[in-house]
């Protein structure tokens, strides 16, 4: 069973859990989401009670107790139920935000079932999620090879002895020290980003130099078989300065830098 996972609803809260392949929601954050109760607890205590009157149906039968994190960091065992039961506990909740809702459910619901049958899935999504926002194709072309050739060199960091995200971390550092001569948090601070992806702000150059030096570092982990963080860190410096070397020769060729303080608010290409 995976850990318990957040969802949005108009900025409300819900908590799923991953179970026999299906997302199960808790049911009193549905209820909080949808009534803005202060007591959901109470009012699915009542709920329980008054539909099991109404129709005979009890709706206790399709929820199933499971563990979810709370507030307090703990897990408690808590009633969840899947998208079907949901959309049926739903059916009971006199609320205007019941239709919006149940298209988010369907949408929220059935992500992780189809992209377990259908990989391709979760590719598709965020480039739809992209387009969304108002990249431009070309640009979104280059993101999704440049997350498909991180997704690489991550793979061989982990079965190569780096194990922790500061390991990660450190070595990302590396690589854009020198494709760029500067760390990312530095990058991030001369776009004016604070929580934000740096990669979904850079531009077709600082994408392309980016994914040049990660691409290069994981062929040099593979053919020197490196082995251990130092050894990854070494190749993350050469790589980078592979990466770094290109582009210094074509900023003497353009006559200015690639590194540029824009972010996606001002990319060329981009539809507002």
């Amino acid at each position: 069973m995976e850990t318990t996972k957040i969802a949005l609803f108009k900025g409300k809260k819900i908590r799923k859990i991953l179970f026999q392949n299906e997302w199960w929601f808790s049911v009193i954050d549905v209820i909080e989401a949808l009534t803005d109760s202060s007591q959901p607890s109470k009012y699915w205590t009542a709920m329980k009670a008054r539909v099991n009157s109404d129709d005979g149906i009890q709706l206790s039968t399709i929820c199933r107790q499971l563990k979810l994190e709370s507030s307090d960091g703990k897990k408690y065992e808590t009633d969840c139920a899947d998208t079907e039961g949901i959309f049926r506990i739903i059916q009971s909740i006199p609320s205007p935000k019941a239709e919006p809702f149940k298209r988010w459910l369907a949408r929220v619901g059935y992500e992780r079932v189809q992209e377990i049958e259908d990989p391709e899935l979760a590719a598709k999504r965020t480039r739809m999620l992209y387009k969304l926002k108002g990249y431009p194709d070309d640009w979104i072309e280059k993101r999704m090879r440049g997350i498909a050739i991180r997704e690489e060199l991550t793979d061989e960091w982990q079965k190569r002895g780096a194990k922790e995200q500061k390991d990660y971390e450190i070595l990302t550092a590396e690589i854009s020290k020198a494709t760029f001569g500067v760390t990312p948090s530095q990058y991030k601070k001369l776009k004016g980003l604070k929580r934000e992806n740096l990669r979904d702000h850079m531009d077709d150059f600082e994408l392309i130099f980016n994914m040049l030096g990660e691409r290069a570092t994981t062929e040099i982990h593979r053919n020197e078989d490196s082995q251990g963080v130092k050894k990854l860190k070494t190749d993350a410096k050469a790589g980078g300065s592979i990466a770094g070397n290109a582009r210094k020769e074509l900023e003497n060729k353009l006559g200015r830098s690639i590194i540029t303080k824009q972010n996606f608010k001002t990319l060329p290409g981009r539809k507002n």
